[in-house]
């Protein structure tokens, strides 16, 4: 049966008996105790987690960062329960350039773009969303779907949909970032990405670190300590050049807000894991982790910089090697920008992204697309 694609913001429940539909939600809708049930129900069936579309980190992050009415839901509904959705909004920037679109939403601390959808959904959902935005997409140009982890579930069930369907789309940017996928040990691991001489200079530096006082490790998963150390690695993260910045989570209260919320819905949602590396006690180097099997993500991390001659983040990513060791996990997203300096020499392996743009509403607003994505993957001398 064809999907229902109706654009109702102010329902959170499909209405219809028909098998699915997709219906686009208000950001204010979205955060109703109803449609948050079903949100936390569809990441346990997810095709391909994401845990920056789950419930316990979007909405928070709705709550802090959507001001205005452009920000929307697609939610699909299939056999009468939620499963897929993607949070959009309407630009008419597009990288600096004033052309109206619609796009996948990710804020500067938002790193996956997949869609979260029930597995076996996927081709359903893409169909979905794309007939409701040929019905109204408003000024929107073309709709646009940032990060897209290129070997996963979503993009491969979306590639498949392009080829069936007479559609402009195009690849318009790739990006890849350092992964921790292996079946190594950690000490294998490290003694394969590092060099002896190397390896020995940390051994040396941490030696020295000790020598300054108590050096210890800790490992914390769920509530444990939570309050005392979300305000702790906070206070470390902007003490550093972020502080400086004015980038730091604690520089304004929206950002604080939204972080300490994530936190606490990362623990309750039992996805939060937490490595500290602590001098007498003061924290030196502090690592968040979300945890969405078979994936993990190294979220945030902080290091004291009085003591960057002792490397001290770069000894607490040797202690989250134990990452490895993980049965349920396979691979974890470091969420660094391509080419970080300190993951890099110690991550191997690569994680692939990709940006698609892709041509929305009649005949006319199509071929405009298609000569836009022409014009931005041109060949360029």
């Amino acid at each position: 049966m064809q999907a229902s694609t109706q654009i109702l913001p102010g329902n959170t429940q499909p209405t219809s008996t028909q098998n699915s539909e997709l219906r686009l939600v208000s950001a204010q809708k979205a955060m109703s105790p109803a449609f948050l049930d079903a949100w936390k129900k569809l990441a346990a069936r997810a095709a391909e987690p994401n845990p920056f579309f789950g419930q316990w980190f979007a909405g928070p992050s709705l709550e802090q960062f959507a001001i205005g009415e452009d920000y929307t839901i697609a939610a699909y509904w299939n056999g009468g329960e939620l499963a897929g959705v993607l949070p959009l909004v309407r630009s008419s920037d597009y990288y600096g350039h004033p052309l109206p679109h619609m796009s996948s939403w990710l804020h500067d601390n938002a790193f996956n773009g997949a869609p979260l959808v029930a597995k076996g959904c996927e081709k359903g959902f893409w169909t979905a969303l794309f007939q409701c935005l040929d019905s109204a997409p408003g000024p929107a140009l073309f709709l646009h779907l940032p990060a897209l982890p290129e070997r996963g579930a979503l993009n491969t069930a979306l590639a498949l949909t392009l080829e069936t369907v007479r559609r402009p789309a195009a690849i318009v940017e790739r990006k890849e970032r350092a992964m921790l996928a292996s079946s190594l040990t950690a000490q294998e691991y490290l003694e394969a990405s590092m060099t002896q001489k190397r390896r020995k200079e940390l051994r040396r530096l941490r030696k020295r670190l000790s020598e300054l006082g108590d050096l210890t490790f800790e490992r914390l998963e769920g509530n444990e300590r939570l309050e005392p150390w979300i305000e702790q690695f906070l206070t470390l993260e902007a003490a550093g050049w972020k502080g400086v910045a004015g980038s730091a989570l604690k520089s304004n209260a929206a950002s604080y807000a939204f972080f300490a919320d994530t936190m606490y819905g990362a623990a309750q949602a039992r996805s939060l894991e937490r490595l500290a590396l602590r001098l007498d006690g003061k924290p030196i180097a502090m690592l968040v982790n979300f945890i969405t099997a078979p994936g993990a993500y190294s979220f945030k991390t902080a290091f004291d910089e009085d003591y960057a001659r002792f490397s001290p983040g770069l000894l607490l990513q040797i202690e989250n090697l134990a990452m490895l060791s993980r049965e349920d996990i396979e691979w974890t997203d470091s969420c660094a920008i391509q080419g970080h300096s300190m993951i890099e020499r110690i991550w191997c392996e690569k994680r692939e992204f990709i940006s698609r743009n892709i041509a929305i509403g009649g005949s006319i607003r199509r071929l405009t697309a298609r000569a836009l994505m022409a014009f931005e993957t041109r060949e360029r001398s």
